[in-house]
């Protein structure tokens, strides 16, 4: 009985050691909300893709797809030099698209750093440009009241110790050719230089809003994940070193508590809110322009502005963000398609951003009527209908006599009539025989391309 008890305790405390590497800080759900809040109010991010790549001008995995060694991409490094940045310029386009946060690329996966690290002499403080990209951004996006966050890739295509794996440009096509091209290289010096960057990164810029950390593929053969970034220990630093920061999920923690705060669905849209352990949880899509996230000259799959719109409108009324990206070209400017597009988003947001901000997914009490999308704002108790296509003079919104107490279109504010259409019969008042409220629409199209009604609620 004894030899049974002993089991039994050593058990217990095998659990319960184990309940406690699975949490990695004691914030409670109430206080991670309150952490997340000016996120989840603000929706609409820009992230920035941008490096010595954006000179080659045809993917930012250019390195990779191209299976270039060091010495064939060092001449995009060694001819980096943005002398057109002007980083003011951009935190203005980002504030006229109606952006209320920024990601840059501090190091993608070539690891060339954006900033004047001590650690690595590969940075652009040693090209052309000479000075510190990543502190012009952050000053200049501040002045501008944008919120700030720096993307950091956890690979390193360029550091000597860094192991070769199924991402690298160098790795091979026989698996038994891993072993002899990492025989000396060691992963635990790259996780210090590793938690040295982010140290950096996290102590000489301020306040830092967000990370976007870049990323983990466990489930892949000859992959990596957790244990190879040290991401446990890592994200205790990010949490002590910026208390408030907002953190992706891209680390391989998803079964920690504190080892993540939103989802990343890259390039997809969801088909409902994302959930965790059957838990709705905080999510941002990041999506491109056209199929590529650094500057990619020839590439023409661009997205038009009626679905950039749908993108964000549709994030949103499902609980989540939009970040949405930009490939700045080799001298530092603005891809005249992406500010494009970024002017007429702007356009629509100056009448309708209050269908966006501080809005998420409807209650499910409100049907969703057919060619629309809804948005809700649960602080102001208001009800946003998007009209993805134009209806043809009416509108019929189930269910929702008597829910109403006022109705206009967002963009100008005039009034839109509440009617039931019978034959040759208009009556200007709500319906009588069921619980629809028909509304009465303008002949022509508002001129915005998603008009927005607005339904103050009872």
């Amino acid at each position: 009985m004894k030899k049974i008890i002993i089991l039994v305790c050593l058990c217990m405390a095998f659990l319960s050691a184990n309940a406690q590497q699975k949490k990695i800080w004691n914030e409670s759900p109430e206080e991670k909300k309150e952490r997340l809040a000016w996120w989840t109010n603000d929706r609409f991010g820009l992230f920035i893709h941008w490096g010595p790549y954006s000179l080659a001008a045809r993917h930012e995995w250019v390195k990779k797809r191209e299976q270039m060694d060091d010495k064939s991409y060092q001449k995009y490094v060694d001819h980096f030099n943005p002398d057109l940045y002007q980083p003011r310029e951009w935190a203005k386009l980002a504030k006229t698209a109606g952006m209320k946060y920024a990601v840059l690329t501090s190091k993608h996966h070539d690891g060339f750093a954006m900033f004047d690290t001590k650690f690595s002499d590969y940075k652009i403080t040693n090209t052309p440009y000479g000075k510190d990209a990543l502190k012009e951004w952050v000053e200049a996006f501040r002045e501008e009241g944008l919120k700030i966050g720096f993307y950091y890739s956890l690979l390193d295509w360029h550091h000597p110790e860094y192991t070769i794996d199924v991402k690298h440009p160098q790795s091979p096509e026989n698996k038994e050719d891993y072993e002899r091209l990492n025989r000396c290289r060691d992963m635990s010096v790259y996780r210090e230089f590793l938690k040295n960057q982010v140290t950096e990164l996290l102590t000489n810029y301020g306040k830092i809003d967000l990370l976007f950390l870049d990323f983990s593929f466990p489930e892949e053969e000859f992959g990596k994940g957790c244990e190879d970034w040290g991401s446990v220990e890592l994200i205790q630093l990010v949490r002590k070193l910026q208390p408030g920061i907002i953190v992706n999920d891209r680390m391989d923690l998803s079964d920690y508590w504190g080892g993540w705060d939103f989802a990343t669905p890259e390039q997809h849209k969801v088909d409902k809110w994302p959930t965790y352990k059957g838990e709705k949880i905080p999510w941002e899509t990041c999506q491109t322009f056209s199929g590529s996230w650094g500057y990619y000259r020839d590439e023409l799959t661009w997205k038009d502005n009626k679905q950039l719109l749908v993108l964000l409108i549709e994030s949103v009324s499902k609980g989540g963000n939009l970040l949405l990206n930009v490939g700045p070209t080799g001298r530092g400017t603005i891809d005249y398609r992406a500010e494009n597009a970024l002017l007429k988003i702007g356009d629509w947001m100056k009448y309708n951003a209050r269908s966006i901000y501080g809005c998420t997914q409807a209650p499910d009490s409100f049907e969703t009527p057919e060619n629309t999308l809804l948005t809700y704002n649960p602080t102001t108790n208001r009800l946003y209908v998007h009209l993805l296509d134009y209806p043809l003079r009416n509108i019929t919104l189930k269910g929702m006599k008597g829910k109403v107490n006022y109705l206009q279109f967002l963009h100008d504010a005039s009034e839109i009539k509440i009617s039931t259409s019978k034959g040759f019969i208009a009556i200007d008042q709500g319906s009588t025989e069921d619980n629809d409220l028909r509304l009465s629409l303008p002949v022509n199209k508002p001129p915005l391309e998603i008009p927005v009604i607005e339904l103050f609620l009872n």
